[in-house]
């Protein structure tokens, strides 16, 4: 086995990007081998679920994180690790892999459970939302040519070698943007699963559109949209002011409070407030709801319970979004658990395109030739963020037909101004899509 082979076996498992860590004596079976000192691994690597392991003590506080992980053998062949998975650590914070030998046939035992210095992990996601991975010894061919390789990118503690069929994704994204834009007023469509195109006349088909255009068919597993890019769809006034935009950023649905035990039917007659436009029969539930604030008309408080704003780290693996009446009693929150399982793999590379929008007669989108692209980010900065005020809670939510057929409209969306994306990712840039 030598370097270009195995690059050409993660290429042909649809894989676009391997990550490379040279690893040390202790990465081991035994004391799980670690993935950073932060938690941008897991914006990497797919989560199918993550646990809360509370021990009363911030030192041992954890995420269990489960990954559906493989490991590859020199033919290609692969073996299943079905207790894989990455253990979160929010005091540090640091990421660390185990579970990786345990109940696999034909695991790479002889290097991943001694203590064996420099041996190279390398780690892929394929096609299909599963991580691959392979390991050589120190003294191998592959450890010897990756030793003379250059040019190499970086993410956290790993060394990233990007796959030449599509190691040139960024300017593929930035050369359909600059079509799109090009194209001028686009009529309001969406993809089904079967990339038919259908019309789309609510007021949030711009996203569609836009995806429509690049491609994008809905998925079952959450992927980033486009090569490996996250797109999102802002609306604009004008082109050169796309730094005074409100930005949907997630739209998770409770995970706790009365929201979920009693029901979203029991939450907005109990928080909502009649509608504002006087349309009978019908309750809201709305408005911006950012930390430490009493929202004037439903009397709830956003609070995070478990996030230490000073050090901007989690203290607590239980720890929630929360909202809370004025008896202190939690009406809906998000666990950081499910919170971490929305943000994660979607938001490594954002691009955040603006629109225009014509309503009038048929719905028509135009999209704008400057775009943001944000890379690197970490959940930690997703709270930190929401303790600023600068992301907060801006939900949709409705109940109509109250006396007769109670219909019920949700809506949960957390959401920032475009000018505090700097703020939400290590790198941020302002690009014009059709500047050479």
């Amino acid at each position: 086995m030598n370097l270009n082979n195995l690059k050409s076996l993660f290429a042909d498992n649809g894989c676009t990007e391997i990550y490379v860590k040279s690893l040390a004596a202790n990465d081991n079976s035994k004391n799980q081998v670690y993935f950073g000192g932060n938690f941008e691994i897991i914006n990497v690597l797919p989560i199918s679920s993550i646990e809360t392991v509370e021990a009363g003590d911030w030192k041992r506080e954890r995420f269990k994180a489960k990954i559906d992980f493989a490991w590859l053998d020199d033919e290609g062949q692969k073996s299943i690790a079905p207790h894989a998975q990455l253990i979160l650590y929010p005091k540090y914070p640091e990421v660390r892999f185990s579970g990786f030998l345990l109940g696999c046939q034909n695991a790479p035992s002889d290097l991943m459970a001694n203590r064996i210095a420099d041996r190279l992990l390398f780690i892929s996601v394929d096609k299909n939302g599963r991580t691959l991975g392979y390991v050589a010894a120190p003294d191998s061919e592959i450890a010897n040519e990756f030793k003379h390789q250059d040019s190499l990118g970086e993410h956290g503690v790993f060394q990233v070698i990007e796959l030449p069929q599509i190691a040139n994704n960024r300017s593929v994204l930035l050369n359909e943007l600059c079509r799109i834009h090009g194209l001028g007023w686009i009529d309001s469509k969406r993809l089904d699963s079967a990339s038919n195109i259908l019309p789309c006349k609510s007021s949030n088909c711009g996203g569609y559109t836009l995806e429509a255009e690049l491609g994008v068919t809905p998925n079952g597993y959450s992927e980033p949209d486009f090569m490996g890019w996250e797109i999102k769809q802002f609306g604009v006034n004008r082109f050169d002011k796309i730094d005074a935009s409100v930005i949907t950023l997630v739209t998770p649905e409770p995970t706790d409070g009365l929201y979920k035990t009693e029901g979203t039917e029991f939450f907005i007659r109990n928080y909502g407030y009649p509608d504002k436009l006087g349309r009978p029969d019908r309750m809201n539930f709305g408005g911006v709801h950012k930390v430490g604030e009493v929202h004037k008309t439903t009397n709830l408080e956003m609070k995070l319970l478990g996030f230490d704003i000073e050090s901007g780290k989690i203290r607590n693996s239980n720890g929630r979004i929360a909202l809370l009446d004025t008896e202190g009693s939690e009406t809906a929150s998000w666990s950081f658990a499910s919170m971490l399982l929305h943000w994660n793999r979607k938001h490594d590379k954002a691009c955040y395109v603006p629109s225009l929008s014509e309503t009038t007669g048929d719905r028509k989108y135009k999209y704008g030739n400057n775009v943001v692209l944000g890379t690197g980010t970490d959940f930690q900065l997703f709270l930190l963020e929401m303790a600023k005020g600068n992301i907060y809670y801006d939900p949709g939510i409705k109940l109509e037909n109250m006396s007769t057929k109670p219909k019920i409209k949700k809506r949960s969306q957390f959401r920032i101004k475009s000018k505090f994306l700097p703020d939400l990712y290590k790198k941020n840039e302002i690009i014009d899509v059709c500047q050479p």
